[in-house]
C-alpha cells in the first residue's frame, strides 16, 4: 500500500462543521477521503470493523440526533472538466466533493448551461443525486447522464444510469438500500445544447420582471440566487437543511376535497393526474410560520425550513417536526415526509 492510499483515522471527530444545522456531535471515528481507494481501504480496516459507516460531504440534508457511534468517511474528491460533447449536449463531470452551487456556476461561466434552476442549493456534487435535487421547475435527473460509485465492502466500481438510481421525487436507490453499500465518487451531467429557460415558477418570474432583462441562462441563475436568498436563511448565519419536509403529492379527488374548505390551497398539477401540494403553505396555514419549540424554530420567511436558533439539539428539531406534522395531519389530513435523514 503506498502513503498516498493509506487512510489516517481520527477518533472522537467533530462533526459540527460538517451538518449546516450545527450541531455539536462527534463521531466515534472518523477519516478524510481525497481518492476513490480510500472509501474501500476505510471501510476494511480492522479498527472500523463492525462499525456503521457515514459518507458526508458538507452535511445539508442530515439531523444528527447524537454522536454518530461509526465511521464518518468526509469526502474531498475534487475536480471537473468537460468529458465529451456531440452534437446535442455536452456531458461535464465533477467529483463528490465539489460544492454544488461553485459547480452550477462553472458550467455557466464555460458556457455550459442547464443547471441554473438549482443555483444555492446546498451541499457537494455527490449528494445532489442522493436527494435528486430539485427547485424552480428543475430536478437534477433531468440533466442527469450517469455517476460512479464504490461499493464500500469490495472496493468494486460501479457505473450507474438514469434507470440503476431508480431516482423518486427527493429519492433515490443511495438515499435507500444503497445507502451505507456505496459511495459516490463522480457524476456526469448531460447539458442539452438546445437550451430554453424555465422560468414558469412564480416568484422566479416576478424577479426575472423586476430586473427587466430576457430569461437568459446567466439572468436565471442571478434570479434563482436571488429569491433564495430572499426567503432562505444562509446556513453559516442560522443553522438549517434547507427545506425541511417534501412537498406532499395527492390524488386528484383528495384536492378537490380540500378545496371545498381551503379554496385558496396551493397546488401544482402533475402530469400523471395527481397534484402536489405546497408543504410551506400547509405548515404557514397553520400556524407555524415564525414559531418556535426552544431552540429550534421555523424560519419567520418559509415555514419550510426549521432552523436552529442555537443550542438547539437534533432531537429538538425532530420535536418541532412532529408537532408540525401533527398540525397538518389534523387540519388537512395530509401526511407531512421529512426531506433530511435522521441520524
Amino acid at each position: 500500500m503506498s502513503a498516498t492510499d493509506s487512510v489516517v483515522f481520527l477518533a472522537n471527530y467533530p462533526l459540527r462543521a460538517h451538518n449546516t444545522f450545527g450541531f455539536d456531535v462527534r463521531a466515534r471515528l472518523a477519516c478524510r477521503i481525497e481518492r476513490p481507494e480510500q472509501f474501500a481501504l476505510a471501510a476494511r480496516d480492522a479498527r472500523a470493523a463492525g462499525m456503521r459507516t457515514l459518507v458526508l460531504g458538507s452535511g445539508s440534508n442530515i439531523v444528527f440526533t447524537d454522536d454518530f457511534d461509526g465511521l464518518a468517511m468526509i469526502v474531498e474528491l475534487t475536480g471537473k472538466r468537460l468529458v465529451r460533447e456531440d452534437d446535442e449536449a455536452w456531458y461535464v463531470r465533477a467529483h463528490a466533493g465539489e460544492n454544488w452551487h461553485a459547480f452550477v456556476a462553472w458550467t455557466l461561466s464555460m458556457g455550459w448551461p442547464g443547471l441554473e434552476n438549482l443555483a444555492l442549493i446546498p451541499g457537494t456534487v455527490g449528494a445532489a443525486p442522493i436527494q435528486n435535487i430539485g427547485a424552480y421547475g428543475l430536478e437534477m435527473c433531468e440533466r442527469f447522464a450517469s455517476l460512479e460509485a464504490v461499493e464500500l465492502a469490495t472496493g468494486a466500481r460501479a457505473e450507474f444510469d438514469a434507470n440503476a438510481c431508480r431516482f423518486g421525487y427527493r429519492d433515490s436507490v443511495f438515499k435507500r438500500e444503497g445507502r451505507e453499500r456505496f459511495a459516490i465518487v463522480s457524476v456526469t451531467f448531460r447539458l442539452p445544447k438546445a437550451w430554453t429557460p424555465r422560468v414558469d415558477y412564480a416568484d422566479l418570474a416576478r424577479e426575472l420582471d423586476a430586473r427587466g432583462v430576457a430569461p437568459t441562462p446567466q439572468a436565471v441563475f442571478d434570479a434563482v440566487v436571488a429569491v433564495r436568498r430572499a426567503k432562505l436563511p444562509d446556513p453559516l448565519v442560522l443553522g438549517n437543511a434547507g427545506s425541511f419536509f417534501k412537498n406532499p403529492v395527492v390524488d386528484a379527488s383528495t384536492l378537490e376535497a380540500l378545496r371545498e374548505s381551503s379554496p385558496d390551497i396551493v397546488a401544482y398539477r402533475q402530469a400523471d393526474g395527481r397534484a402536489k401540494l405546497a408543504a410551506g403553505w400547509l405548515i404557514d396555514r397553520c400556524g407555524w410560520k415564525g414559531r418556535a419549540l426552544g431552540a429550534a424554530a421555523v424560519h419567520e420567511r418559509q415555514a419550510l425550513v426549521l432552523v436552529n436558533r442555537g443550542g438547539a439539539t437534533g432531537a429538538d428539531v425532530l420535536a418541532l417536526a412532529r408537532a408540525i406534522q401533527a398540525d397538518v395531519r389534523e387540519r388537512f389530513g395530509v401526511e407531512l415526509e421529512p426531506e433530511p435523514l435522521v441520524i
